[in-house]
């Protein structure tokens, strides 16, 4: 493909990505405005309010100003005008990393994935600069640099991301061949990197999913304390569907919350406050309707669930060395020590990010303290992930899988010899399909004597 066409479609794949994302906010509260304000509404107010919750949801910090007028109505202490609520809603923050992604291997597919990574990100810069421009509140203000920054680093990241994967299996022609090629001069260390990126991936996978599992099992068990809290807040049907949105833009964020939990460190509710599994110690908790979800009290057995991350990485270690093992690929235990160390600093690496956006400030007062200390969760599950990963790689050969490296060797030497063969699992044996000449398609079933045919008369003469 041209590498202008690839510029060109990376290019629309940005600004896909980015008005997928504002129309996604835009549609909703299109229809809320209608309902809430009428025809007669300020319609004015509606780019500037989707363009911010855009921004906001790429990680950038709102500062929120309540007018004097609003402070007098709901008597909020002049303290508590001003605050700052940096928590990201990390729904639109996946969203756009996965669209990237997408974007970035088609183009690395197409055989021009740094032209399209760089295109579509300067691309997706440009519309950010546009939002933040355009989107302006005095009541909800965000930093201009960072508005443009951020959005465009989420894009850029992704992209890459994508990218990266495909041209390092199916190359390019270019600096990654190149680092390919040193690496497979090296015979010992060719599978290291491509495995520690595999098992990072299975790693997290099994603590997202079990982080999920665990949301989905206390929303059956306190599901009750949220239908009161939602009963307490006395909105009607439009202040309902406005606070379920709201709390479905933050699941992501909510399981990093509960991976921290599972990890041990847990998180905060405000300063001075500590939900994990060794024990809760909860202040006055706002009365937002997923805030039932939390435990009331913990116990020190509770610890025990820090055997889930250190599970997840047994998963990546079993998953690992499967492969290698069916690759024909077996390393020596330098090697296999770096992929368990790789795969935990890469799942620690993770984790901790995703703990930086899910932290911060949403409120004022103590709430400015919400959320997981990334440093401490990243640690936790770099140390755990470690464990389970180093367990499964780590562990001496046993005779089953020496046999199995044998036997996959076997068959993959009889396949290179005859295609056609047909291999019975568990034997030692190829048996080629045999060939059926045409003359053989149409041969009378009565020429196949003691088969189908009657037994002939001793008396009757031979043809």
């Amino acid at each position: 493909m041209q590498r202008l066409l690839v510029a060109l479609l990376a290019a629309f794949d940005a600004a896909i990505a980015a008005a997928v994302g504002l129309v996604v906010l835009l549609a909703p509260l299109t229809l809320l405005w209608t309902v809430a304000f009428g025809i007669t509404a300020d319609w004015g107010a509606l780019w500037p309010l989707t363009g911010t919750l855009w921004e906001f949801g790429h990680g950038v910090p709102l500062t929120v100003t309540i007018p004097d007028a609003l402070l007098v109505a709901l008597a909020i202490p002049p303290a508590a005008a001003n605050f700052v609520v940096s928590i990201t809603p990390l729904a639109f923050l996946v969203f756009t990393l996965l669209f990237a992604a997408r974007s970035g291997s088609r183009a690395a597919k197409a055989g021009a994935w740094l032209l399209g990574s760089l295109t579509g990100a300067a691309v997706f810069t440009l519309i950010a600069a546009g939002v933040a421009l355009t989107a302006r509140l005095d009541a909800a203000q965000t930093p201009f640099a960072p508005a443009i920054i951020l959005p465009a680093a989420v894009y850029l990241v992704g992209v890459l991301c994508g990218a990266v994967r495909i041209a390092w299996e199916e190359g390019d022609g270019g600096i990654l061949d190149r680092l390919h090629d040193w690496f497979d001069a090296r015979e010992d260390w060719a599978p290291v990197p491509a495995a520690i990126v595999r098992g990072a991936a299975f790693a997290l996978v099994g603590v997202v999913g079990a982080s999920a599992l665990a949301l989905a099992v206390a929303t059956l068990l306190r599901g009750g304390e949220v239908v009161a809290l939602f009963q307490a807040a006395r909105v009607d049907a439009l202040g309902a569907t406005v606070m379920t949105l709201a709390q479905l833009a933050y699941l992501p964020t909510m399981l990093v919350w509960t991976a921290a939990w599972l990890a041990g460190p847990g998180f905060a509710v405000g300063a001075g406050t500590a939900v994990s599994p060794a024990g809760t110690q909860l202040g006055v908790v706002p009365g937002i309707p997923v805030f039932g979800l939390l435990p009331e009290n913990s116990s020190i057995w509770m610890l025990i669930v820090v055997l889930i991350p250190i599970a997840a990485g047994a998963f990546a270690g079993w998953a690992v060395r499967s492969r290698l093992v069916w690759e024909g690929t077996p390393l020596g235990m330098l090697q296999r020590a770096v992929i368990a160390v790789g795969i935990a600093a890469l799942s620690a690496g993770v984790g901790g990010l995703a703990a930086a956006l899910a932290n911060g400030s949403m409120g004022p007062g103590r709430l400015a303290v919400v959320g997981p200390a990334a440093y401490p969760f990243a640690l936790a599950l770099g140390a755990e992930v470690l464990v389970g990963a180093a367990i499964l790689l780590l562990s001496p050969r046993n005779r089953d899988e020496l046999a199995e490296e044998r036997t996959d060797r076997w068959i993959a030497e009889m396949t290179e010899l005859d295609p056609n063969a047909v291999v019975v699992a568990g034997a030692a044996s190829a048996v080629p399909f045999a060939d059926v000449s045409a003359a053989d398609d149409t041969a009378p079933l009565d020429d196949v004597r003691g088969f189908l045919a009657p037994p002939r008369d001793p008396a009757e003469p031979r043809d």
